[in-house]
């Protein structure tokens, strides 16, 4: 049985039997080989072929002559001008929405974009803010906790040193009655003793209550000024 190769002009394809070829539909102007053939031939050349020849008809042709000038006028693109016009006016509506649409969601994104950035960068400058503030309360209260200390020490200094005046006010009281006493028993007649050496003891005497008299009015003197202070920061604080 005879095989049969068909070209379509790029590449061939087969072989197939003349049941196969049925289902083709070949046409007389298609190339066809099968063995023995020196070259290839169309269907129509081919005898036993004929019966599985596609018959194609001729194109028809009207009687009735139609301008053809008239029709290209009347169309565009294979459509009349008015479908063509308003088919073209529906697709630039179309684009132009869309490219509105599309700028308009471009620049509500960028809205976005920098809305949430001016808010982030809000979020932040009032945390640096409530940092700071923080910052500044702990140093106050750092400053205000160091104040009160320092005045704390300040009035246990000036209670302790007036306790300390207290007690060299009452020893150099006593000391300077007792100085008192014994220049009274100096200006008292004594045997056994020159004048002089009478003005000699009198006069050491003399100093010594000087001394003592000039140290007890300047521990009133610190006395006074350290209840001052005292009394200052008392009403300060």
């Amino acid at each position: 049985m005879k095989k049969y190769y068909l070209h379509n002009g790029v590449e061939s394809s087969g072989p197939f039997s003349l049941t196969e070829l049925e289902e083709k539909q070949i046409t007389a102007a298609t190339p066809v080989w099968f063995s023995g053939m020196p070259d290839w031939k169309t269907a129509g050349e081919i005898e036993e072929l004929q019966t599985l020849l596609k018959v194609t008809p001729p194109p028809f042709k009207s009687n009735s002559p139609t301008p053809k000038s008239k029709e290209k006028s009347n169309k565009i693109m294979v459509l009349n001008k008015g479908r063509f016009y308003l088919f073209a006016f529906l697709t630039l509506l179309v684009i132009g929405s869309f490219t509105l649409n599309f700028i308009n969601e471009n620049r509500k994104q960028e809205l976005e974009a920098r809305n949430n950035k001016t808010e982030r960068e809000n979020r932040q400058f009032l945390l640096q803010e409530e940092e700071i503030k923080a910052q500044k309360e702990q140093l106050a209260e750092q400053q205000r906790l160091e104040k009160e200390r320092i005045i704390k020490e300040k009035k246990e200094i000036i209670t302790k040193r007036l306790a300390e005046i207290q007690i060299e006010n009452t020893e150099k009281q006593n000391l300077f009655e007792a100085t008192k006493n014994e220049l009274v028993k100096a200006n008292q007649f004594h045997f056994f003793r020159t004048e002089e050496e009478k003005n000699n003891e009198i006069n050491i005497i003399q100093t010594k209550l000087k001394l003592l008299q000039d140290e007890l009015e300047s521990l009133d003197r610190e006395r006074t000024q350290l209840n001052l202070e005292l009394e200052n920061i008392q009403l300060k604080h």
